[in-house]
């Protein structure tokens, strides 16, 4: 069976999942949501576009398969998404990374696993690299809440025996909410293994196979939600429009699509394939397109952060970079364009210093992965991602598409 998805982006903060026919809105049944929180690293991180690249350089593929060859710490990204999942019966509760760029969803990096009455020993190794982090271990089938009462009955997870990347974070391991193909090739004896929205649509809990994020800045406080089987109609207006899923690897893989970027109306990079990410922060662009917009905007590298640093007299004449996806157009205005200087110091920057959030992704367009929108592009602008089940099970991987709202 492929997998039938789609992907939506639209005004203003909200990521979701969406299947070809109506998803339920907030207040209908077979709909849930969990809380998440964010943590903003409050030391400074060591070049936070280094730290970008190293995650996409892991999500890079040859002849269409995930080439998982780095690996970085949790530490070193300025801001992370934790939310509470409880594993067992009785239940333990472990703080897990939201992932889309993974989709094995695992435990046991700080907080060890315990065999209950609900657990099962399936004999299978776990072996996984992540862009935040890998994992080595076994697999178990358990039971999963993901809270208010949300219950997934025999849910493949991987429990660490060695871990890289989360030590002394206190995060637990990752919720991946990928798309399945991520899966391929992580446990032995099995091809590859439904994510926890494939069981929740397959089990009956949620009525459609639908994912909602909803993206708040870090804070101290919750700083947005998971909504599975619907979404929120109070933040979507505007029509709905589509476009094709990208055929092209690996983007093909995670949720990737098709655009071509302007600046100030001038093309900086033609139409080519990429994905949206929210285990990556910044707006990264192929090496050429990167350098075509340092040109225009007269930024100057900032080695301790990475990123482009721009005089006040530059920020007033920033051009609006515009994403063509489809027959859709998605400006990101000047304000838009930079990192909020009230978390410079979080990326070891100076205060008084105006950042731009598009980096270099590190290699030149062509790739397979010629742009990666991470948060600062999911704090304007809304996504849908989209992983279904039997219901479309006839559609093929050339049917899948790709859904733009603004």
């Amino acid at each position: 069976m492929f997998p039938y998805r789609t992907l939506l982006a639209v005004l203003p903060l909200y990521l979701l999942a969406v299947s070809a026919s109506p998803v339920n809105p907030a207040g209908d049944s077979g709909k849930v949501t969990l809380g998440f929180v964010a943590r903003l690293n409050a030391i400074g991180i060591s070049n936070i576009a280094d730290a970008d690249r190293a995650r996409i350089k892991s999500m890079r593929g040859k002849g269409g398969h995930i080439k998982r060859d780095a690996s970085v710490s949790i530490t070193n990204f300025p801001q992370i998404y934790t939310a509470q999942v409880s594993v067992g019966s009785p239940p333990t509760e472990y703080t897990l990374l939201i992932d889309t760029g993974s989709s094995n969803t695992w435990i046991g990096a700080n907080k060890s696993y315990t065999p209950t009455s609900t657990s099962y020993y399936t004999g299978n190794t776990v072996n996984a690299t992540f862009g935040s982090g890998s994992i080595f271990g076994v697999e178990y089938i358990d039971t999963v809440s993901l809270g208010n009462g949300l219950t997934i009955n025999h849910q493949s997870i991987g429990v660490a025996t060695q871990s890289q990347g989360l030590n002394g974070t206190g995060i637990d391991g990752f919720l991946g909410l990928g798309p399945v193909d991520l899966t391929q090739g992580t446990v032995s004896n099995t091809n590859t293994v439904p994510t926890v929205v494939d069981n929740l649509y397959s089990q009956g809990t949620i009525s459609s196979a639908v994912l909602g994020i909803y993206f708040i800045p870090a804070s101290n406080s919750n700083s947005g939600e998971l909504t599975f089987g619907g979404y929120d109609p109070s933040v979507i207006a505007g029509p709905i429009n589509y476009t094709p899923i990208t055929s092209t690897p690996p983007s093909s893989l995670c949720w990737g699509y098709n655009q071509s970027i302007t600046y100030g109306g001038k093309t900086i990079l033609p139409n080519t394939a990429g994905i949206v990410d929210t285990g990556t922060t910044l707006i990264l662009i192929a090496t050429d397109a990167f350098q075509a917009y340092q040109s225009a905007t007269g930024g100057i590298m900032d080695n301790t952060t990475g990123l482009l640093r721009i005089t006040q007299p530059q920020y007033n004449n920033l051009q609006t970079l515009s994403f063509h996806i489809g027959a859709q157009t998605y400006d990101l205005i000047p304000n838009a364009q930079i990192w909020p200087r009230s978390l410079n110091s979080a990326i070891g920057g100076s205060s008084n210093s105006i950042y731009l959030v598009v980096g270099d992704i590190g290699h030149p367009s062509g790739s397979g992965v010629d742009f990666t929108k991470g948060y600062v592009f999911l704090y304007v602008f809304l996504c849908y991602l989209h992983s279904s089940g039997e219901a479309d099970a006839m559609v093929t991987r050339a049917q899948r598409t790709l859904l733009q709202h603004l």
